[in-house]
C-alpha cells in the first residue's frame, strides 16, 4: 500500500491539510502543466523502467507534500513506496516544470490604471548555520542565520513580484534599491525598513518615525495606525506562504533552489485566489 492521488482525493479535507490546496486548485495546476508534461513524455527515446509514480498527478502530489510538511525525502519515499533517491530525482524533474507554469512573472506592462496601490515588504527564512560566511547570513533582527526575499503585492491580494534571495544581513532598503522601479504613479506602501525609498521613487508612503525626545502627535499616531491596518495585508500574505513548512521551518536544502521554490509557492497562493 502506498499513497497516491486517487486515494487521497477521496478525502477533500485531508487533501487540503496535507497539500495546502483544494482538489479543484490542484486540478487547475495539473491542467496548466499537462501539455508540457505530455510533450516531455513523448520526447523520450525509450520508455525504460516503469516509474512508481507514473502520473503527473502523483508526482505533483509528492512535491506539494514535501513543501507543505517539509518532512525528509526518506519519509516521503516511505509514503509513496519509493527510495529517497527517487524522490530527489522526482523533485529535480517536476519543480522546473511547475516553476515554468505558475511562478510569479513580473508584468512589465503594469500601469497606474491597472494597479493603484502596491504594498512591499521583506520576509526572512531561517536556514541552517552555514559552514562558510556565517556573518553575512546572520540576521540581527531574527537572531539567527536567514535568507531574505522581498515581495510586492497589489491591494486586492495578488502577488506581483518576488525578488531574488539575499543573505539575512542585507537591509530591506538595499534590496529595494536593487530591484527594478515600480510604476511611477502608483502609491507604494512600506514600513520603516524602507527609509530612503522616498528619495528614489514617487508616491512612497511610509510610517512617521519618532524623533529623539519628540513624541508623535495624536494625528501622527492615527496616521501610523491607519497605515498599519492597510499594510497588514502583506503580513497575511506571508502567512499564506508560510503555511508551507518549507518556508516557515529551518530550510535544509541548497540555498540556490530557495528562490525557485519561493516563486512556485507564491504562484500557488495566487492560483488559490484565482489570479
Amino acid at each position: 500500500m502506498s499513497l497516491n492521488f486517487s486515494k487521497l482525493s477521496k478525502s477533500p479535507r485531508n487533501f487540503l491539510h496535507l497539500t495546502g490546496v483544494k482538489i479543484e486548485e490542484f486540478r487547475e495546476l495539473i491542467a496548466r502543466m499537462k501539455l508540457d508534461w505530455d510533450r516531455i513524455q513523448e520526447s523520450k527515446k525509450c520508455d525504460g523502467r516503469t516509474a512508481q509514480l507514473s502520473t503527473i498527478e502523483d508526482q505533483v502530489l509528492c512535491t506539494l507534500l514535501y513543501y507543505r510538511t517539509y518532512n525528509s525525502q526518506e519519509f516521503l519515499g516511505f509514503l509513496f513506496n519509493l527510495h529517497e533517491s527517487n524522490v530527489c530525482r522526482l523533485l529535480k524533474k517536476i519543480e522546473p516544470l511547475m516553476a515554468k507554469k505558475i511562478t510569479i512573472v513580473k508584468d512589465r506592462s503594469l500601469t497606474p490604471e491597472k494597479i493603484m496601490k502596491l504594498i512591499t515588504d521583506a520576509t526572512e527564512i531561517k536556514i541552517q548555520r552555514p559552514k562558510n560566511g556565517q556573518k553575512k547570513f546572520y540576521s540581527g533582527k531574527k537572531k539567527t542565520h536567514t535568507i531574505k526575499s522581498e515581495m510586492t503585492m497589489s491591494e486586492d491580494g495578488k502577488i506581483i513580484s518576488v525578488s531574488k534571495c539575499y543573505s539575512g544581513k542585507v537591509h530591506d532598503f538595499t534590496i529595494k534599491a536593487e530591484q527594478k522601479p515600480l510604476p511611477r504613479d502608483c502609491e507604494k506602501y512600506g514600513d520603516l525598513g524602507y527609509q530612503g525609498w522616498q528619495k528614489i521613487a514617487n508616491n512612497v508612503i511610509l510610517p512617521i518615525k519618532k524623533k529623539k525626545n519628540q513624541p508623535l502627535t495624536k494625528e501622527e499616531k492615527l496616521f501610523n495606525k491607519t497605515l498599519a491596518s492597510f499594510r497588514i495585508k502583506v503580513e497575511h500574505k506571508f502567512r499564506e506562504l508560510k503555511i508551507f513548512k518549507i518556508l516557515s521551518g529551518t530550510y535544509r536544502n541548497f540555498r540556490k533552489k530557495l528562490h525557485m521554490r519561493l516563486n512556485i509557492i507564491a504562484g500557488i497562493v495566487n492560483l488559490k485566489h484565482a489570479f
